[in-house]
């Protein structure tokens, strides 16, 4: 592995902040001083910055606290994507959401470059929980239809789900799949319509009540292990 590239996972910089840290003095390999950018090191290689040891991280796993504007992708000609709100670093990984939010659905979004786990987790036969808060412009009514399923475009029937009424005109809905706007087709179906629609857990994992809007940060271990088993309790298996 490069150097650079070394230094960009395990201290969160950019390829040029990367070889200008080495050609500066300030990066060690193996207690020697490195010269080379571009040098080829081990991953377990002992690296320090400023003498301060760093580790590689193959992967990165990032929270997101999404605000509406943004689109969950990684390049759009018509709106800002969720990339240009990482700091620059992270975002030159060529991380990628797992899983979508649309343009005005606020919350938790994971971002990460580990393609084979976000394949797992998406994957229709893995059922990963996620659970939204939504308002309503009706009186929220009709829940056991929508625990039940109800037809949607296409005239596709939704999987059974959990509603909880939590105002008037809010709940909470756990789902187990995810269509194309599928909570603001549901609730058309039943005659109503979502005026917000924020996702607050994924995958066994809440969003952090301390994150602001527009805000991120990496994934605790313990929350990189709940990823990693798909949300599931140590007694589901």
């Amino acid at each position: 592995m490069r150097l650079d590239k070394y230094l960009s996972s395990a201290a969160s910089l950019s390829r040029r902040e990367a070889s200008e840290a080495v050609r500066r003095g300030r990066v060690s390999v193996g207690g020697a001083v490195a010269s080379d950018p571009a040098a080829k090191i081990p991953p377990d290689a002992a690296v320090t910055l400023d003498g301060e040891p760093l580790e590689y991280r193959e992967f990165v796993y990032i929270m997101l606290n999404k605000p509406k504007g943004y689109v969950s992708s990684t390049d759009d000609p018509g709106a800002p994507t969720v990339l240009e709100l990482l700091p620059d670093a992270i975002a030159a990984r060529g991380v990628f959401p797992c899983g979508r939010l649309d343009r005005y659905t606020t919350g938790l979004l994971i971002l990460t470059d580990d393609g084979a786990l976000s394949h797992r987790l998406l994957a229709p036969k893995s059922h990963v929980e996620k659970i939204y808060e939504f308002t309503t412009e009706l009186p929220l009514e009709r829940t056991d239809e929508l625990e039940a399923g109800v037809h949607i475009d296409g005239g596709y029937l939704t999987k059974p789900c959990r509603v909880e009424k939590t105002g008037e005109r809010s709940g909470r809905i756990t789902l187990r799949e995810g269509k194309y706007h599928q909570i603001k087709q549901m609730l058309r179906a039943v005659g109503n319509k979502v005026t917000s629609l924020r996702r607050v857990e994924f995958a066994g994992i809440p969003l952090d009540p301390d994150l602001p809007e527009g805000a991120s940060r990496p994934l605790t271990p313990d929350e990189e292990a709940t990823l990693r088993s798909g949300g599931q309790k140590p007694d589901e298996g």
